[in-house]
């Protein structure tokens, strides 16, 4: 299959069509269906998440202006779909990407991409790799329990995802904030990365009530999501689709979104910004 779209000029926006972005939508729902196919075959936990769980309860499927799909797994199943994926994906059709197997990967979570698309997101386009349509897979790791900790712990998260995003931050950025991206750039990628793997392996060892993605901030102050929510699973309709949702959906949906039964207004029912597009195309 080759990539058949549209390409724009750098950093100029390219917003989807109705046919369009449903066409991105199939394909991330093709990944779906590949990831649950690896987890139920090597028994892995896994469940679908933000803005994808809102789907499956409020649309029984895509938001329909949702352009993503978030899949999330616990750290130690994370870690066991990550090493399947290199015997058990079919790689004829998609590819995994996290920093550690991707040179300039500059994201704390992977993601699983289709061969023969591409799905640039604007002001993505100088990132030195393949960027096929996607679907978010999200490892949660632990929380600290005891307040003062959990804000220390908060801070890290901070300084760790803006030094992830420092290569892009410092080309939209202005002042000041433009200069900390500049610092925070000259960090080599291996001593980033290295510290980054040693403060999920140091708050990994105990188990907490709430577990969070490292590099993605988190609403409300608690500094992250129930685990129990991501732990009682149930099988849920998503498209014609049978996946793994959460059963205390409501507690998690309401602490990130609120009212979530309730439809955004129209100005704020907006995809993603991408400057390159390209759907798959029979050679």
């Amino acid at each position: 299959m080759k990539a058949c779209g549209v390409k724009m000029e750098k950093q100029q926006a390219y917003k989807l069509s109705k046919k369009e972005l449903r066409a991105v939508q199939c394909i991330e729902l093709e990944m779906i269906e590949e990831i649950d196919r690896i987890c139920k075959k090597c028994q892995i936990q896994y469940c679908i998440s933000a803005g994808t769980q809102l789907g499956a309860v409020r649309h029984q499927g895509f938001i329909p202006w949702d352009d993503d799909a978030d899949i999330a797994f616990l750290r130690p199943e994370y870690e066991k779909f990550r090493k399947a994926c290199e015997t058990e994906l079919d790689k004829e059709r998609f590819y995994f990407q996290d920093y550690r197997n991707t040179s300039g990967y500059r994201w704390g979570y992977g993601k699983l991409r289709r061969k023969g698309t591409e799905f640039v997101r604007l002001y993505q386009e100088d990132m030195p790799y393949e960027q096929g349509i996607f679907v978010d897979i999200m490892p949660y790791d632990n929380v600290p329990d005891r307040y003062i900790a959990r804000k220390i712990h908060m801070f890290k998260c901070f300084f760790y995802r803006k030094s992830f995003w420092a290569p892009l931050g410092k080309n939209q950025a202005k002042g000041i904030e433009k200069l900390a991206y500049q610092l925070l750039d000259r960090i080599p990628d291996d001593k980033l990365y290295a510290s980054f793997k040693r403060f999920i392996e140091k708050n990994n060892k105990k188990e907490t009530k709430r577990i969070r993605i490292y590099t993605l901030p988190v609403p409300g102050h608690e500094g992250g999501y129930l685990r129990s929510c991501f732990t009682q699973l149930v099988p849920m309709k998503f498209e014609e689709l049978l996946v793994m949702g959460m059963k205390q959906y409501d507690i998690y949906l309401t602490y990130k979104y609120g009212k979530y039964m309730e439809l955004p207004p129209k100005d704020k029912q907006k995809v993603h910004l991408v400057s390159k597009l390209g759907l798959l195309k029979a050679d």
